[in-house]
């Protein structure tokens, strides 16, 4: 019954007056994105969880003169594993090895019908896989949601995590606070009026980038190929569903439990944070302010480093790859 709402739902939707400069270009993607090539070999992981079974996405990529060091990168809500490429060869270059997975619900991973997401279970997931391949120890690297999700890994499993490198997280300060509450249906109902344009807009309000460029458009342009599909419904449920995780669930309380040695790489342009646009002004000043929050949350966490980059928003390894690459290297190399 709900795969057929979705459906009969974006049909009609579908009938809406669209501007078709918003979709020119845009090649339409399917749930699982297997018309959408990653920049290295994609593996899957079978994920038994909530009494279904999920197929859980990833790469793995061996250094070709191995350091004996592993390195997991875990992406953000609007992105996926393919947008660590730069970061992943450079890692590589080092002798690391590289793992990247696609968490449930993301990139090329299965897409529930019903789930309940919650960090805990996807810090589960993750450990699982790392135990698939025999890795004991590893140093964990999250970046925006991505980054409440290594704060929980690190808080559930700090004998598996070396080092712990936040880049631009979302999740330091609780917005729940600051917001009206919103019900699932409520975000599905946002999600669901999405198009290139507006992921544009809300991506340049949040200072996600300096300057729009193809290399920020690459990544727009992948969540809008999803709303060209007649499935895109079930896309925006999940997408759904972790807003909700995302708002009940903040890590922010937990920074001081944190018992593994911590870098935060931040962005200071940076005003990313969810529910801005439910809020007043005044409100809406007060919150993802990355030039302080940086600072706060270092103070927070024990044997915490911080390093600012001026200038630079929610996508350091995006916008910035050289300010980036050389302190998170020196951090690892430590």
């Amino acid at each position: 019954m709900l795969k057929k709402y979705f459906i009969l739902l974006f049909a009609v939707l579908t009938l809406l007056p669209v501007n078709s400069q918003e979709t020119k270009g845009l090649q339409e993607l399917d749930l699982r994105l297997t018309n959408y090539d990653y920049p290295f070999a994609v593996d899957f992981f079978e994920v038994n969880a909530q009494q279904e079974i999920f197929e859980m996405a990833y790469m793995f990529i061996e250094a070709e003169n191995p350091n004996g060091e592993t390195i997991m990168l875990l992406h953000g809500k609007n992105f996926n594993g393919a947008y660590w490429e730069t970061t992943i060869e450079a890692l590589s270059s080092e002798g690391f090895n590289v793992l990247v997975p696609d968490q449930i619900g993301f990139g090329k991973s299965s897409k529930p019908n019903h789930f309940q997401y919650t960090f805990q279970q996807l810090a589960l997931n993750t450990k699982n896989l790392v135990d698939s391949l025999d890795i004991e120890k590893l140093s964990v690297i999250g970046h925006s949601m991505g980054g409440m999700l290594a704060t929980r890994f690190a808080l559930m499993y700090p004998e598996t995590t070396e080092k712990l490198i936040l880049v631009n997280p979302i999740g330091l300060e609780d917005w729940k606070l600051k917001i009206p509450y919103q019900s699932v249906n409520d975000w599905y109902e946002q999600e669901l009026k999405k198009d290139y344009e507006a992921i544009k807009s809300y991506q340049k309000e949040s200072y996600y980038a300096g300057d729009w460029n193809e290399d920020y458009a690459e990544w727009a342009k992948l969540l809008a190929g999803w709303t060209l599909n007649e499935n895109y419904p079930f896309i925006a449920w999940n997408a759904a569903l972790t807003y909700d995780m995302i708002l009940t669930q903040p890590v922010v309380y937990e920074f001081s439990k944190i018992e593994v040695p911590t870098l935060l790489i931040i962005g200071t342009r940076d005003r990313t944070a969810l529910g801005k646009n439910l809020v007043s002004e005044e409100v809406k000043a007060t919150m993802g302010l990355y030039d302080q929050l940086g600072e706060e949350t270092r103070d927070k966490i024990p044997n915490a480093k911080l390093v600012e980059l001026e200038d630079v928003g929610h996508l350091p390894h995006i916008e910035a790859f050289d300010r980036f690459i050389n302190p998170l290297l020196d951090y690892l190399q430590e």
